[in-house]
């Protein structure tokens, strides 16, 4: 892991808080988050059929292997979402069923060592911006600011979302994420020293999308050599608590 200097704990993401669900039905976040993902995949987008889902929440086979991460505003209430997928009883993960072609010779890290990032989305109305995608990261120039919420050009829900996500996934062994994203935000993240590197072709799952992976000590060392504050944060602790 990257050493840094301690200094006073700069606050990425002032407005929102970001915890960990737990999909066992004793957390009241986790039917926000599957509602949330109703809303986005299933009435927004139209990945999906919303007639699958009479309940108006949406899940699938993956749910129970994957950890959970959600981002809550100031009045508490869930405003992006997060799944790390784990690697199922064939050692697969799910951009393998869609992203079946890799580029030649990639060798895939150990299953064990790696999650998939899916489901990555930030609640339409703090999508504002001139060009913002649906994981809250501006891709255009020109962004307008929404009045309801003080926000600058940083994506604080993505950043609170993936501070959560890195926090479980070097307590419990993850070194490798992968990820299918467009590559509109696969250029924003490596802006911000979150670099993936792209290991497919890009197909069709759920929109245009290549297969990605980070080794996530990479990350580490760019983000502790090009910003140190944001890696000490990444690896503190969020003193306003889950």
């Amino acid at each position: 892991m990257a050493e840094i200097e301690t200094h006073q704990m700069v606050e990425f993401a002032p407005h929102f808080r970001s915890c960990t669900i737990r999909p066992d039905g004793t957390d009241s976040r986790m039917r926000a988050a599957l509602g949330l993902r109703f809303q986005i995949y299933c009435e927004e987008c139209a990945f999906l059929p919303a007639s699958d889902y009479p309940d108006k929440l949406e899940s699938d086979g993956f749910d129970a292997g994957a950890a959970h991460f959600g981002a809550v505003n100031l009045t508490d209430q869930l405003v992006g979402y997060v799944r790390l997928v784990r690697p199922n009883a064939q050692a697969a993960f799910p951009f393998q069923q869609h992203c079946a072609q890799l580029h030649a010779g990639v060798a895939l890290p150990e299953a064990s060592l790696a999650g998939e990032i899916s489901r990555l989305m930030v609640r339409n109305d703090y999508r504002r911006r001139r060009g913002d995608i649906l994981a809250g990261v501006t891709t255009g120039d020109g962004a307008i600011a929404p009045d309801h919420e003080r926000r600058d050009n940083s994506p604080q829900i993505l950043l609170s979302l993936y501070r959560s996500m890195y926090q479980f996934s070097v307590a419990n062994g993850v070194r490798y994420w992968y990820a299918a994203m467009e590559r509109s935000l696969a250029r924003a993240l490596t802006r911000m020293n979150f670099t993936f590197v792209q290991i497919g072709p890009q197909t069709d799952y759920y929109g245009p999308v290549a297969p990605y992976v980070a080794d996530l000590r990479e990350l580490e060392a760019r983000i502790g050599e090009c910003n140190p504050p944001l890696l000490a944060w990444m690896q503190g602790v969020d003193v306003r608590g889950n």
